[in-house]
């Protein structure tokens, strides 16, 4: 039996494999590609998608599942921190753009209604695209973050009424004030429903659903809870969104949100591609390049006016300079709900197909300059911040930024040079009363919900998650800590886990405990610091019980056992698991020691000299020494070449030797 989705599927992901593939070589983000993936599948290209209402769909489903991780990672408290900024906020944000945009349309010669409605649609953003580019960098808490993600919430929230207000602005409208108290009760309800949830049904759900140790019903129990509340809004009359970035925040509320992230993860990847390939579908491509010139110009106008609107929005809450002109350069774009309020404005002739397509092309070319104007908001907004300005300007806006950062809080907990310890077994537990005693700065990752719990009682940093996924690990941040422990007795995850902590962190020191000496030299090609392999300590244990029996002095039995010990982990260190890397436990402050193998025959220094390869002046690295084949060459010159397979000993910043080792690696 024949099914034309499934043709369309595959037309629409091998074509963005292709087109993503070349645009990763010359480094184009890969949101771009899906966009001109959709235009050149779509109907205004070659037309190669017969069942484009069931694309759209799938779109649906992306968008749900990215709010619903935006939500988990959000937060009820951190939403509350933030109310003032979403109402406030959002209100002068939407308000001022409508009324600029309205005002430069009705005098370039369209009527006060159609005016009103176009601003409708351009002071909407991207919520799609911005949350997840705030959250690939990790700027999501971040003071722009905050601002971007509590504006974006308010639009969310608006578009609805802005849809109610559409019928009156073409003169077909009922009793608007009713329906707006109507609206406004849903909101209240489902909010209080939410809270409800929030507290005392969903943790109690998902703990008994952990308890079964099942994956699959976990998956289940988070999507079940994702769709259902999105759902419920949507039948509301609310949208699909927000039901979605609502079920986040249940979630969030419990002890599973940084698992329920880690598993959805990738469903959101695969669905939100279909929702870029969508937005790119609508396009006319005749009609844009026919327009060109003046797509262009609208778009740099709508671009810079909506930037100056959100930085000038960010100034007036006090948010400092750095903050307004990052908030800026994150929603200037018109974005994905501007399309549904679109097409409910051409049902009631608010404008035409040709104002329609002019808005489609400015969308679409404002969306595409997201991603290129995020990966360089920084140096931009380092450029405007340095531009001269008056000195009694500049000491009110010290003034304001001071005020401020007094009433920032930040909702994510930092860990920095700390010990990350991934099971609570019986090694665990004495690791971190080692730790406790010690003093040093300590987080759990445990997998038993029932473990969790009792680790929660005593008040320890604990994560519930599965180490054996990437986004558990970033979590805790691994990459920031001095050590990881990992105790759990599963041989399989273990090297799962060894090989996640490497590929995220080269300077990280990491301790394996394992049962048996055959596993050691597995997990040390994988990259563990160091073993310990219970097996062989229970044979110490084991003799030196023996000896004791025998009456043998404990200070040769200890020095016996030193002797052994010595010996036979030297032994257990297989020459081809490469070189001892134990010099990563020495350290100074923001200093790391580590070992970076070239694997790579194209790269940025194969076959140039160390002088010429720009280490230093680039990544702040240092080379101490180079292991060359098992030689080790230990008086460093700039004239030495680097060749393929050299195996690098290097101090300097872990971020910059993390993002040398990126360049090193096999791609």
């Amino acid at each position: 039996m024949e099914m034309p989705m499934l043709k369309d599927m595959v037309i629409i992901l091998g074509s963005s494999l292709l087109i993503i593939l070349i645009f990763q070589r010359i480094r184009i983000p890969s949101i771009l590609g899906f966009l001109i993936t959709g235009m050149i599948v779509g109907p205004y290209g070659l037309s190669l998608i017969d069942a484009s209402h069931e694309v759209e769909l799938m779109a649906e489903i992306g968008i749900i599942f990215l709010l619903f991780v935006i939500g988990i990672e959000f937060s009820l408290k951190s939403l509350a921190t933030i109310k003032k900024t979403v109402l406030l906020g959002g209100l002068i944000q939407v308000g001022g753009t409508i009324l600029v945009s309205g005002l430069v349309t009705y005098l370039s010669g369209l009527t006060w209604n159609q005016s009103v409605f176009i601003g409708f649609l351009i002071s909407l953003s991207s919520t799609a695209i911005v949350l997840k580019l705030l959250q690939g960098k990790g700027e999501i808490t971040a003071p722009h973050g905050r601002i971007a993600l509590a504006i974006l919430i308010f639009q969310d929230i608006i578009v609805v009424p802005m849809m109610l207000v559409t019928p009156l602005l073409a003169g077909e409208a009922d009793n608007l004030t009713v329906t707006l108290l109507i609206l406004l009760a849903k909101v209240i309800g489902v909010v209080g429903l939410v809270l409800l949830l929030a507290r005392y049904i969903v943790p109690y759900t998902l703990h008994l659903v952990t308890k079964t140790r099942s994956n699959e019903l976990f998956i289940l129990a988070i999507i079940l809870i994702c769709f259902a509340t999105a759902w419920f809004t949507s039948a509301l009359g609310l949208s699909l969104a927000l039901g979605a970035f609502f079920a986040g925040l249940i979630i969030s509320e419990s002890e599973y949100n940084h698992q329920a992230t880690a598993n959805i993860l990738p469903f959101r990847e695969i669905f939100i591609s279909f929702f870029f390939v969508s937005i790119g579908m609508l396009l006319d491509l005749s009609f844009f390049i026919n327009h060109f010139i003046v797509v262009l110009l609208l778009t740099l106008l709508v671009m810079i006016m909506k930037g100056t609107i959100v930085a000038a929005t960010a100034l007036m809450l006090g948010y400092p300079s750095r903050s307004q002109w990052l908030a800026g350069f994150s929603l200037f774009q018109v974005g994905e709900f501007a399309f549904i309020l679109a097409a409910v404005g051409m049902s009631y002739n608010l404008i035409t197909i040709d104002i329609y397509q002019y808005f489609l092309a400015v969308s679409l070319l404002s969306m595409a300059a997201t991603p290129f104007m995020f990966q360089y908001s920084h140096k931009l907004t380092d450029f405007f911040i340095r531009i001269p300005i008056p000195g009694q300007v500049k000491r009110r806006l010290k003034a304001m930024n001071k005020v401020h950062k007094m009433k920032e809080t930040h909702s994510e907990t930092q860990w920095d040079d700390h010990l990350v310890i991934i099971g609570y077994g019986l090694n665990g537990r004495n690791l971190v009363k080692a730790a406790k005693k010690a003093d040093i700065p300590f987080v759990i990752v445990e997998l038993n919900p029932d473990t969790v719990k009792e680790i929660n009682r005593q008040g320890d940093p604990v994560i519930y998650g599965d180490a054996t996924q990437e986004t558990i690990l970033q979590h805790v941040q691994v990459h920031l800590a001095r050590i990881v422990v990992i105790a759990i007795s599963d041989p399989v995850a273990t090297k799962k886990i060894v090989n996640l902590v490497r590929r995220i962190s080269q300077t990280t020191y990491l301790i394996v405990r394992t049962r048996y000496i055959k596993d050691i030299e597995d997990i040390l090609k994988l990259g563990a610091d160091e073993i310990i392999p219970e097996e062989f300590e229970t044979s110490i244990k084991i003799f030196s019980r023996v000896l004791h029996k025998y009456l043998v002095p404990m200070d040769e039995i200890q020095s016996f056992i030193n002797h052994i010990r010595a010996q036979n982990y030297e032994l257990l260190r297989s020459p081809t698991s490469g070189p001892d890397k134990t010099g990563r436990i020495l350290h100074i402050p923001d200093i790391e020691i580590a070992t970076l193998p070239v694997q790579q025959g194209k790269n940025v220094v194969v076959g140039k000299q160390i002088k010429e390869s720009g280490l230093r002046e680039k990544y702040g690295v240092t080379i101490l020494a180079i292991n060359r084949q098992g030689k080790f060459i230990k008086e460093i010159n700039g004239e030495e070449i680097l060749k393929q397979d050299d195996v690098l000993y290097v101090a300097g910043n872990p971020d910059q030797i993390n993002e040398l080792n990126k360049q090193l690696k096999v791609q």
